[in-house]
């Protein structure tokens, strides 16, 4: 592989993308190592190239998580994200591994380092695409992962949960049971007195799975995993 500085960001991404193909079998295992050789290569470069070498893999070559993982690596591109930029790189989310790709690695990050205002998560959880307001609930995360640096944050985790506390669509539920079971290390006072105001409307799952955390640490006592 030759040094960044003689490719463009385009015949980068094309390389990448020739690399992934060349895969025998494609698993994340695989396809990491071969984001982390390139996250390793441009780690020097400016982060305009980065960013536009990470937009040529997911607009040209469809390579979500590993253009979004590209942007997360680099301080100077993550650095530069706007709300109007990472709406364009959201562009797509339809599933939710993309929803949370985009929203762990990226808008909840940002988010957490101040690089995108309050109003715009609250915008998305507005959004008539359920896709938008899973994001909007899986962006509050970042704030609640404390192996990634979290420090808990009620006000904002809590604020995004009410706007979509009598959403039912499943995968929204799923997100709100998540964001929720997040903040319970850092405030479960706040989590179940918002389970007791909401009682009446929240999705039987929420307060199913919220509650077992807040009594057992457990998502499902029964069965595998803490959830």
């Amino acid at each position: 592989m030759s040094n960044w500085e003689s490719l463009s960001p385009l015949e980068l991404a094309d390389a990448f993308a020739v690399e992934q193909g060349a895969l025998k079998t494609h698993n994340t295992d695989h396809e990491r190592a071969i984001r982390l050789k390139y996250s390793n290569l441009v780690q020097q470069a400016p982060g305009e190239y980065v960013m536009r070498f990470a937009r040529e893999l997911l607009f040209k070559h469809a390579q979500r998580w590993q253009a979004y993982e590209i942007i997360a690596e680099h301080e100077q591109a993550f650095r530069s994200l706007c709300p109007d930029e990472l709406e364009e790189l959201g562009q797509g989310i339809n599933s939710w591994w993309t929803v949370d790709a985009f929203a762990r690695t990226l808008s909840g990050p940002a988010w957490w380092d101040g690089l995108i205002p309050d109003e715009l998560v609250v915008k998305w959880a507005g959004s008539p695409d359920l896709w938008w307001r899973r994001a909007a609930l899986v962006s509050t995360v970042a704030f609640n992962v404390r192996s990634q640096g979290g420090k808990g944050d009620a006000p904002r985790t809590l604020a995004i949960c009410r706007l979509l506390v009598a959403d039912h669509e499943d995968m929204v539920v799923k997100a709100m049971s998540w964001a929720l079971r997040q903040l319970v290390f850092f405030d479960p006072q706040a989590v179940e007195e918002f389970l007791l105001e909401h009682e009446t409307v929240l999705a039987g799952r929420v307060k199913r799975e919220v509650g077992n955390k807040l009594r057992t640490g457990l998502k499902n006592p029964r069965g595998k995993g803490s959830g």
